[in-house]
């Protein structure tokens, strides 16, 4: 059994650059914990200081959003370059989910919370290398093309707001990936490419507990603070997400997900001036 907390192994994920190399560590450490949990020992929590920027590999390039080259997804190369952007959103949010461990470390929550998170980010390493197993039989790799540099904003933004990451991250952008990726996995069945459909699909069906995760303990931190979920979900969203949300959106699977309508579509409007 490790002698390290859960937040000094979050951060160890955090400073580790290569992405095989922190997906590896990833899923080590989420072993130790399902572990340790199993034998009714769990780890510390601890304390620790992660990093105001993940460990990063020197490939791919961080482009500012408006610098990396737009996808054509009908042609080969584009499908290449999609399955690239996503790899990079996955080792993202392998990161993501260890940072909310280590970061908000200070604020006392049930064990549940971190087994969630440490699901979550063993997750996300395992889909960061599928996308990589299929950019490599597609004759690529991550890091062959640049990446876009506005990934951690989120992160930079909620750094000292437990509530705000809890509501950006899984309940906004990954709620977003549930809107997408049905798309993304009809234009790889119309391509024929079934090993990136089979990963795809995968993913599309493990990112709807990441967002419910975001909204179970966003809504457990309300109830602590005997607040309204729905208004401090927009109020939050509009501090911090830079932009409207942008319909359509899968209310399938966000219902499933624990996010009803009237959170998310009041935010497809700048709000009312008083």
């Amino acid at each position: 059994m490790s002698d390290k907390t859960l937040a000094q192994m979050a951060v160890e994920v955090l400073s580790t650059a290569d992405g095989r190399a922190k997906t590896a560590l990833s899923h080590a450490h989420a072993a130790t914990w399902r572990a340790a949990r199993a034998a009714g020992t769990p780890l510390a929590i601890g304390r620790a200081s992660p990093p105001d920027h993940p460990a990063r590999p020197e490939r791919p390039a961080l482009l500012d959003p408006r610098e990396v080259p737009r996808r054509r997804p009908g042609s080969a190369q584009g499908r290449v370059a999609m399955l690239h952007a996503v790899a990079h959103i996955e080792l993202n949010a392998v990161d993501l989910h260890w940072d909310i461990i280590a970061r908000f470390a200070d604020v006392p929550m049930p064990l549940g919370f971190y087994d969630d998170w440490v699901k979550a980010a063993d997750e996300e390493s395992k889909h960061f290398n599928l996308l990589c197993d299929c950019l490599e039989a597609q004759g690529s790799h991550y890091g062959a093309m640049p990446a876009h540099a506005g990934m951690w904003r989120a992160a930079s933004d909620t750094a000292a707001d437990f509530m705000g990451r809890l509501a950006v991250v899984p309940m906004v952008l990954e709620a977003r990936g549930l809107d997408v990726t049905p798309g993304m996995i009809a234009l790889f069945e119309t391509a024929g490419d079934a090993q990136t459909v089979a990963a795809l699909k995968v993913i599309y069906a493990e990112e709807v507990a990441h967002v419910a995760y975001g909204s179970k303990w966003f809504h457990f931190l309300c109830g602590r603070h005997d607040l309204d979920p729905k208004d401090v979900f927009h109020d939050l969203v509009r501090r911090y997400f830079h932009g409207l949300l942008k319909p359509p959106f899968n209310e399938e699977k966000r219902a499933e997900a624990g996010l009803p309508p009237d959170f998310y579509w009041p935010l497809t409007e700048e709000k009312p001036a008083v």
